[in-house]
């Protein structure tokens, strides 16, 4: 199933910015506009989580691709969207721990879409799927994560056996998140 969901903010995290005080309205209307035409349009295997109260708090959970070592799991990840967007591209971060050459072991995604590639008009489901894309198709020639660059190259079965081992640690859906989690889901 393919759902949105809309989820309130948790007062209890200080770290998490609450509010939209330092975005200008055009950056807030984009933002709007693309949550409300990825409801129309989702992209198999990735759910979408949008903040109500601060709407560039945007979050997704993406399912392991088939035929790669993180088949079977579920990835969360989260999208910072600046005052500077769509001008800058937003800084993603995989919240789920995972072993995977562009993926720093803070989270940091390295994307070309998300970096020199970067283009204002890039849509919300164009980079979650670019994203998704990264788990199929890992670019172990820029890597962030220089472990898993240098075993993807010199010894992929040890690379796949490893991604694997992770994903099946860390990568597990669970199974009361969603509107349990805090807000209304809504199924596309």
């Amino acid at each position: 199933a393919i759902c949105i969901s809309l989820r309130s903010s948790n007062p209890a995290n200080t770290n998490e910015m609450t509010s939209n005080e330092n975005i200008s309205p055009s950056v807030l209307n984009r933002l709007i506009k693309e949550v409300k035409e990825y409801s129309k349009n989702p992209v198999d295997d990735i759910v979408l989580h949008v903040n109500e109260e601060n709407v560039t708090d945007i979050r997704a959970e993406i399912s392991g691709p088939a035929q790669t070592p993180f088949e079977g799991g579920w990835f969360k990840l989260k999208l910072v969207f600046g005052p500077d967007f769509p001008s800058a591209p937003p800084k993603g971060f995989l919240i789920t721990t995972i072993f995977h050459p562009n993926i720093a072991k803070n989270g940091e995604i390295c994307v070309n879409t998300l970096k020199k590639d970067w283009k204002s008009d890039c849509k919300l489901a164009h980079i979650l799927m670019v994203i998704r894309c990264l788990l199929i198709e890992p670019n172990p020639e820029s890597a962030l994560n220089e472990e898993a660059g240098r075993m993807f190259m010199e010894d992929y079965d040890e690379y796949h056996r490893r991604a694997k081992l992770m994903t099946s640690i860390h990568a597990v859906k669970d199974a009361s998140a969603g509107a349990a989690a805090g807000g209304a889901s809504f199924v596309a």
